[in-house]
């Protein structure tokens, strides 16, 4: 069968929005486009892979690849893709995908140990909807416990229950407090100690003196 997206069809556009990217952005990347392999695993069987190489190649790849699924989702937002189709097109470098898949399948095997040794629900961190779908698969034989996806947007994870356990409530997003001055909102304790410890109508480390001109002497 024909794959909807393939190398010599969307490998041009995507070969062209990627290049004005990583020139805007400076980095020292490359980049190669491959068929995908339909045989290669049930978890993923992309049309169209990119695999990057080049210096930058551990900058995209750190904290679980965020900058790597990044390019990959705003490349996708460019070709107007259906979400449906997300998975039809994967980003990859140092065979990272292979090796979480790897990760993600071994970790729901513990998962599901967890939840048959104590009869308790096991809920992951969030994840994107390609490596929830992993875990899916993953426990899709397990006779003793289902899987769930729960919540919404970056917030959506993967619930691990036992069998015939009702869903837990839907956990409502952690609320973003208001920032001042249109600056991020800053953790309780800044940089200079905690807050809680300054004078009132004082500055830290002057008494309580800000703004006052010297003391005369009497």
């Amino acid at each position: 069968m024909k794959p909807k997206y393939s190398v010599q069809e969307t490998g041009p556009r995507i070969e062209k929005f990627l290049r004005q990217v990583i020139s805007n952005a400076g980095f020292a990347l490359d980049f190669t486009l491959e068929a995908g392999n339909h045989d290669s695993t049930e978890f993923e069987s992309p049309d169209l892979i990119v695999k990057f190489r080049g210096e930058d190649v551990d900058l995209i790849l750190s904290n679980r690849a965020e900058l790597l699924l990044a390019l990959e989702h705003v490349s996708q937002e460019a070709l107007r893709m259906h979400s449906d189709d997300h998975s039809r097109i994967a980003f990859d470098a140092n065979d990272y995908r292979a090796l979480r898949i790897e990760e993600l399948r071994m970790t729901a095997q513990v998962a599901a140990e967890r939840v048959k040794a104590t009869g308790q629900p096991f809920r992951f961190t969030p994840m994107n909807s390609r490596e929830r779908r992993i875990i899916h698969i993953a426990l899709r034989n397990e006779t003793e416990l289902r899987s769930e996806s729960s919540g919404a947007g970056p917030y959506r994870g993967v619930i691990v229950y036992p069998i015939g356990m009702p869903s837990l409530p839907e956990a409502p997003p952690p609320p973003i407090r208001p920032s001042r001055f249109g600056r991020p909102p800053e953790p309780p304790g800044d940089r200079f100690g905690d807050r809680g410890n300054r004078r009132p109508g004082g500055d830290r480390g002057r008494g309580g003196d800000r703004g006052r001109g010297p003391r005369r002497p009497r």
